[in-house]
């Protein structure tokens, strides 16, 4: 169930767009251990947000996860998602932060239930 929202100050288009979903899709999934199969990607591309004062190409992210959240790893998908946006985008690492949420199951929904 890890859920990954994405909102940048760039415009996105479908071919971009699809690279990152796929690419993020696989990194989150890698880096937690849990199947690809359950994790979420959103992209909103072409949002107004000013960081630093600037509108410089920026984004921010909000990662939400069952467990596997913790020291060891938020570092990592904090890089990685980083890079990918570098990469895609042209968004340097500098000018993106991310909020990372470790939620009980009772607090996620899925399939007209909770996990």
């Amino acid at each position: 169930m890890p859920t990954l929202n994405l909102y940048t100050n760039v415009p996105v288009d479908a071919v971009i767009a699809s690279d990152i979903l796929r690419d993020a899709t696989k990194a989150v999934a890698k880096i937690l251990g849990k199947s690809e199969s359950y994790v979420m990607i959103l992209i909103n591309g072409g949002v107004p947000i000013a960081f630093a004062g600037t509108e410089a190409p920026a984004a921010y992210g909000e990662l939400i996860s069952i467990g596997s959240l913790g020291p060891s790893v938020n570092g990592k998908l904090s890089s990685t998602i980083a890079e990918i946006l570098q990469t895609k985008l042209l968004i340097d690492s500098s000018r993106f932060y991310i909020k990372l949420y470790d939620v009980e199951r009772s607090f996620f929904g899925f399939n007209g239930s909770t996990f």
